[in-house]
């Protein structure tokens, strides 16, 4: 089944009723007819299943047949705060945290970082990656779509983060792996939990310091080094696994 996301307001008296780009997708690439089931969220804690009833150039009308509530959301909100890869890496690393839970996701500028990216250039990256994020939302079946904020520092994204509960750091000199545990068993439902993953080289020793003096904790991820689009994937696991449990 085809999911869809809409605004409360779009969901009346019994009917979702679907607007913009998705309307051109569901009648010329999905070609889907009167009749046909779809699946509508209302991008905060509702879902409904759908029957198509008319399909104009404008909108799409669907009557809602079922309705629920949200199944399908961590109960902890994750962010993603995820040094600038090379090449295509971050729209594998976006479609992947979508996928796993995360609640917003934070590209990073770090001193190690490869990438060098102007005003315009990231903002044309930001739409592409929202779109991503977008798609991957609705494959996934979350109840909202996770937003990409725009690139920041890792000056601003310490500052961005300060008011969440807890912030940790993967870092490959961290060794304690009880003390890994330790800090995962102490995030609970309703927490903000800042993920700082650096880019191909990670943090260096100033970034890492810097961290630490704002707050956030470093931890192990095991014996191994992780690649930059791995290690934000094992931590969002790990803590998917232990939430949702």
């Amino acid at each position: 089944m085809y999911h869809f996301f809409v605004t409360p307001d779009q969901i009346r008296e019994g009917y979702a009723v679907i607007a913009g780009q998705d309307v051109n997708h569901i009648r010329n690439v999905l070609r889907m007819k009167p009749g046909e089931q779809i699946g509508v969220r209302d991008g905060i804690s509702r879902s409904y299943v759908c029957a198509i009833e008319t399909l104009d150039e404008e909108e799409v009308r669907a009557r809602i047949l079922t309705e629920e509530t949200d199944s399908s959301e961590l109960p902890a909100r994750l962010y993603l705060f995820q040094g600038l890869p090379k090449g295509d890496k971050m729209e594998l690393i976006i479609q992947k945290a979508v996928e796993l839970g995360a609640y917003e996701i934070i590209p990073v500028a770090t001193r190690r970082a490869v990438v060098k990216l102007d005003a315009k250039k990231a903002e044309s990256k930001r739409k592409r990656w929202n779109a991503i994020a977008e798609s991957a939302a609705k494959q996934s079946g979350r109840m909202f779509i996770p937003q990409v904020t725009k690139v920041m520092s890792l000056a601003e994204a310490l500052d961005y983060g300060k008011g969440f509960d807890r912030n940790l750091i993967p870092y490959e000199l961290a060794e304690d792996m009880a003390a890994a545990r330790a800090e995962i068993a102490q995030i609970r439902p309703g927490m903000s939990v800042g993920i700082f993953i650096g880019p191909e080289g990670g943090f260096d020793t100033e970034e890492v310091e810097l961290a630490k003096a704002h707050g956030v904790r470093p931890i192990t991820l095991g014996r191994r080094i992780l690649r930059t689009e791995t290690a934000g994937m094992a931590a969002l696991s790990v803590l998917m696994f232990h939430l949702e449990g």
